[in-house]
């Protein structure tokens, strides 16, 4: 069995270095820009699915923070010689980084979707718990067998820890159905619940990007396999986190707009989607509240004229 190629030991045309270079600046630039745009309409949900909004923040910024340290190892991981550019001994930091981003953003992805569906209490922390241990375990067995063994090198290990990463991958799998299923059934009839749907057909169809790309290491040689692999890897992270992201706040908008109009929930603002309103802004019963504190203050206060 041949050795594998590490997509760090190609040596690149000037084309496809500056593909790269371009399809990692701009995936970078696209997450900043979620980020802000997020950062901004935190205020937009209600206390509910706000944990949705902030863990969509988190994979933002630490997705950006990737593709900024992409690109610097990228600018650095390479030689110009003559027509070329050959990669040094820094070129594996032009890669080994998206497995550092997913061991983190792939668990919050888990966390982002079922904080806007449908479980709570017990439910949710059950399937929190094991969507993240899965996720972690996904990408941290990719890991090993595309970079940690022999440096990506090995093609039995490659292929014995991806069908281990495959395994965890499957029971990911199957947890965003079942979310997505019970959420379309609880939700039958709402805008949230097309968009839960279609976030979670998202969600399944982005992730079979990177064990496409990982195959390819084990059998892709050449620049252009390597470019591919970038550009497809790039792509995918913007579909995974700022479109699946989208998906999520105007889910939560959408949930908190119902908890208002139904009165289950308050929010100051008024809610609008596509420039159409779907709630009013509402502030909670400051008479009630202070009822509700003074009766809860009584009892303490009785105990101690007595």
């Amino acid at each position: 069995m041949s050795d594998a190629l590490a997509p760090w030991n190609a040596t690149l045309t000037l084309a496809e270095h500056t593909l790269i270079v371009y399809a990692l600046s701009v995936a970078g630039l696209a997450l900043f820009a979620f980020f802000v745009k997020s950062w901004v309409s935190v205020s937009e949900v209600t206390g509910r699915y706000r944990s949705g909004v902030y863990a969509g923040l988190c994979i933002t910024g630490i997705a950006f923070l990737s593709y900024v340290l992409l690109v610097l190892e990228f600018a650095i991981g390479y030689d110009r010689k003559g027509a070329s550019w050959v990669p040094n001994a820094n070129a594996i930091l032009s890669w080994a980084p998206r497995y550092f981003d997913w061991t983190v953003t792939v668990p919050l992805l888990v966390i982002e979707l079922i904080a806007v569906a449908t479980l709570a209490g017990a439910a949710a922390r059950r399937l929190r718990a094991v969507g993240i241990a899965a996720a972690f375990l996904m990408i941290s067995t990719g890991f090993v067998g595309g970079v940690v063994i022999d440096s990506g090198t090995n093609t039995g290990a490659l292929w014995t820890w991806g069908v281990i990463s495959g395994v965890f991958m499957v029971v990911l799998y199957v947890l965003v159905i079942y979310v997505v299923v019970k959420g379309g059934r609880d939700l039958k009839g709402t805008e949230a619940a097309g968009t839960l749907r279609n976030a979670g057909i998202l969600l399944i169809v982005t992730w079979m990007a990177y064990p496409v790309v990982f195959g390819l290491q084990g059998w892709g040689h050449g620049g252009a396999v390597i470019t591919w692999m970038q550009i497809v890897l790039s792509a995918a992270d913007i579909v995974a986190k700022v479109g699946f992201g989208s998906m999520i706040h105007k889910i939560a908008k959408l949930r908190s707009a119902e908890d208002v109009r139904t009165g289950v929930d308050t929010l100051p603002e008024a809610l609008w989607i596509s420039s159409e309103k779907l709630s009013d802004g509402t502030l909670p019963n400051t008479a009630t509240a202070h009822h509700s504190q003074h009766a809860t203050a009584a009892p303490g206060a009785q105990r101690a004229r007595r």
